[in-house]
């Protein structure tokens, strides 16, 4: 018996709202168990509607009393809202509710952390606030006054007003309920200025809990920096006299944009060089960065409906990647972006959760803040950028601004600007909207009398709900390298738009060496075979940094792939290629960090299966420290150039500089441990003072089968810090050997720090379970037991986080049939369980019927 019967919702159902909303007026009378919200609401009939059902959300309130125009009424309550008969002319809706956020587990609507009141109101959390029409076309001003003992109040906007127990916040731009936010609790604030270029004042503020003051200067620079930015890169100036970020321990997110009111998870915002890894400090600086930018893309122009979600994120997220580039290095932030959609988005969209970066249907939204909406829906705008240019990208971004400024808005007036813009007619690339999968370009050569052909054929496989693909528009950047090494032909953009196309290039003396999907051109799997030499060719001298990167990448799965399945030794091309490349200075620390890699456990099972093999979760971890060990033995001569060309003078900055030199010199010294087993590690352990070099050290040892009084020692130094006690739990669980995984993992279920109802804990320690290919794939299924018992348990407490994790298990039908029988199994479990929430029942439905 699940929680509610899931109702499927349809893209092409949408209508809009009934009636528009001219004003919000609310009252919080703050209480942990029996807040009173009243709302004041002026709606009118919206003359563009086709239906005047007056139905507003609203879900797990306590009605005191409703009136219309002063008029007491008793309307129509259902578990999922109320509705009333309203008058055909303007009208005042005014409610009192009675919500209980000290009990609310699951961080939707108005909750409580550790004594804090916080809210979380994307994408349907409003309704558990108080009734309204919870849907983000529905825009309007809000005025909140709170009134509670706590010293520190805030909501959106502009403050207007503030007294002892209460205060009051003016948003004067309109906005969709799910960008409300409020926050009470005893805070400090971190303070800071910025001037706008057209020189309005506006007052910063990181709100952080009493002893977090230390962690708080890197976000402030972090978000000066991306308002100078957003300025100087889309011309896009904050609107408002105050920004308040607010950093909360509980949150099922990164961080949240709500206008005026940033609330962010404590891993997101909170930064120490003691604390923090360079890892971290990147991650930050990208948040903070994306939830600003949403400022313009996101709030000030919003979303008509949630199948539109990618027109919010995927637009940030693009936005906050060039920003990273800009702030960092733009080849080694390309590499990790495709590092990433590699490992998340694409397993996502070639299984059983593949859906069109717009969806046309869903039943539980929370379930479609996915990889696909974001990271792919980032990299279709890079693409739209990459085939009209940079001059028609800005022109039409600036036209967009004009056009739909304080509008909700669709995927078609998205496109229509780019349209209007460059005259270009992009019905074809909207496919890349709506349908699903990930294409597969295949390369054919042919080389003639001078004349150097290469054909290109796309396709993409079925996917669930879309058995025939059609062509995409797939820009395809190639450049052509003479046998010396010398570039040729310079990078071009080809577009495939067939299923089939040829480009020919002429006059060469002798067969070029192709350099296909430069810069990681489109979000695509390339289907070449180049031979191992041509690979190591590239890696030696591809003028394109991706795709030198992307040569030796290709060798190590190569090699790994025939290590798994014929026993091979590992490739010499490769080993010999990845010295040069580590001795090459002119390359930056950490592209050659990045050049260290391997393709991950996942990644192998997937090359194996597309291959028609099955694969061996232990084969392939076997193979993957065989050819650690033979890189660490290939290249120890150079090893100890390596530690000293990394070393770091002066004090720590989390800059590019210097954590490019810290990544490969972890790097290094990860390499070194195979061979003195944990020595240096040891030493760098005891001398380190900063998070990266101390957790770097850590690894290296509990790898080497050593460290266990460091690791004690580590839990002694910080257990008083919740985010650092977070990568504790995790470094046990992914340091272990594949065989301990499971019983590490179970025995720190029983530690008193662990807080399983606590997001971050829970997904540091269970996260790091079904992430840990090989252990988690354990023959007897202990992994997918212990998983299923934790997502069992969360649910009831947690839905959204239960139903994300559940995505551990997507790829069930990869592996060999015993497997599948024991993964099959927790998943039926899990959907028998009584009273499963809808996200959770969604997910496993959809995972099941792969």
């Amino acid at each position: 018996m699940h929680d509610a019967a899931p109702t499927t919702i349809y893209l092409k159902d949408y209508t809009p709202f009934g009636f528009l909303v001219d004003n919000v007026h609310l009252t919080f009378d703050l209480a942990p168990n029996a807040t009173r919200v009243t709302s004041r609401i002026a709606f009118r009939p919206n003359p563009d509607a086709t239906a005047r059902t007056f139905f507003l959300h609203g879900e797990g309130l306590k009605l005191i009393s409703a009136a219309i125009d002063g008029a007491v009424i008793t309307p129509d309550v259902t578990p999922e809202g109320l509705t009333a008969t309203v008058p055909d002319a303007p009208f005042v809706w005014e409610a009192v509710v009675e919500i209980d956020p000290g009990n609310n587990t699951a961080l939707e609507g108005l909750y409580m952390s550790n004594g804090m009141y916080c809210t979380q109101c994307e994408a349907e959390g409003f309704r558990k606030i108080t009734y309204y029409p919870d849907r983000p076309d529905v825009m309007s001003t809000f005025t909140v006054r709170i009134n509670g003992d706590l010293p520190v109040l805030l909501s959106n906007g502009n403050p207007s007003g503030q007294g002892d127990g209460w205060a009051e916040w003016i948003d004067p731009w309109p906005k969709p309920a799910y960008l409300f936010a409020l926050v009470a609790g005893d805070l400090i604030a971190h303070p800071g200025k910025f001037t706008t270029k057209s020189g309005r004042n506006v007052e910063l503020n990181l709100w952080v809990r009493p002893g977090d003051e230390g962690k708080c200067a890197f976000g402030m620079e972090a978000l000066k920096k991306s308002m100078k930015w957003d300025e100087g890169v889309y011309g896009r100036e904050y609107d408002l006299d105050v920004f308040n970020i607010v950093a909360v321990d509980d949150f099922n997110m990164g961080a949240m944009e709500n206008k005026g009111l940033n609330i962010f998870n404590s891993s997101a915002v909170l930064a120490s060089p003691e604390t923090s890894t360079d890892m971290n400090f990147e991650r930050i600086e990208a948040i903070i960065a994306h939830e600003y930018f949403h400022n313009w893309t996101g709030n000030r122009i919003t979303c008509r409906d949630w199948f539109q979600l990618c027109l919010k994120e995927g637009l940030t997220v693009f936005r906050d990647a060039q920003f990273t580039s800009d702030m960092r290095s733009a080849p080694v932030k390309r590499i990790h972006d495709a590092i990433d959609l590699r490992a998340r988005q694409f397993p996502e969209d070639n299984g059983p959760l593949s859906h069109p970066v717009r969806p046309e249907s869903f039943q539980e939204i929370n379930n479609f803040y996915t990889s696909t909406v974001y990271e792919k829906g980032a990299e279709v705008i890079g693409m739209l950028k990459r085939l009209v240019g940079d001059e028609a990208y800005a022109q039409a971004l600036d036209l967009y601004f004009e056009r739909h400024d304080g509008q909700a808005c669709t995927i078609e007036d998205w496109l229509k600007v780019f349209e209007d813009t460059t005259g270009r007619d992009l019905s074809q690339f909207k496919r890349w909207y709506s349908q699903s999968g990930t294409p597969r370009v295949s390369v054919a050569e042919g080389w003639a009398d001078g004349t150097y052909t290469l054909t290109l054929r796309q396709r993409t496989e079925p996917t669930p709900g879309q058995e025939d693909k059609q062509p995409q528009v797939i820009p395809v950047a190639i450049g052509l390298l003479g046998p010396n090494g010398d570039e040729v032909r310079a990078t071009e953009v080809f577009e495939l738009t067939e299923a089939e196309q040829s480009f020919t290039f002429t006059d060469f003396a002798s067969k070029p060496v192709p350099s296909i999907l430069r810069d990681f051109s489109a979000p695509v799997i390339l289907e070449h075979e180049p031979t191992n030499a041509e690979r190591a060719f590239l890696l030696a001298h591809d003028t394109d940094p991706f795709n030198r990167w992307q040569a030796g990448r290709s060798l190590a799965e190569d090699t790994l792939l025939r290590m798994i399945t014929d026993e091979a030794t590992p490739d010499a091309d490769y080993l010999d290629g990845l010295q040069a490349v580590l001795r090459d200075k002119a390359l930056e620390p950490a592209y050659r960090a990045l050049m260290l890699g391997l393709p991950t456990q996942s990644e192998l099972a997937a090359a194996l299966h597309d291959n028609g093999i099955t694969p061996d979760p232990m084969a392939i971890w076997r193979a993957v420290e065989t050819l650690r060990q033979a890189t660490a033995q290939h290249v120890q001569d150079l090893l100890p150039r390596l530690h000293s060309e990394t070393l770091v003078d002066g004090p720590y900055q989390p800059d590019a500089e210097q954590s490019g030199k810290r990544a490969l010199g972890g790097a290094a010294l990860a390499l070194t441990s195979r061979l003195d087993g944990g020595l240096k590690a040891a030493e760098s352990y005891a001398r380190a003072d900063n998070m990266t070099l101390q957790l770097t050290a850590l690894s290296c040892l509990l790898r080497a089968g050593k460290g266990e009084a460091e690791l004690a020692g580590f839990y002694d130094q910080w257990q008083h810090d919740r985010l650092v006690m977070d990568k504790w739990f995790a470094l046990q669980v992914t340091m272990t050997g594949p065989e301990n995984t499971v019983e590490t993992t179970r025995r720190l279920t029983e530690h008193a720090d662990f807080n399983w109802k606590n997001p971050n804990r829970f997904r540091a320690l269970i996260g790091s379970l079904a992430g840990s290919h090989a252990g988690f794939h354990q023959a007897d299924g202990a992994g997918y037991a212990l998983l299923a018992d934790w997502l069992i348990r969360l649910d009831p407490v947690n839905p959204q986080t239960t139903a994300r994790m559940c995505g551990a298990f997507q790829t069930w039908k990869r592996y060999d049939a015993d497997r599948q029988a024991l993964m099959r199994a927790q998943l039926s479990r899990i959907a028998e369980t009584p009273n499963l929430s809808r996200d959770t029942t969604e997910m496993v439905t959809r995972i099941l019927g792969a």
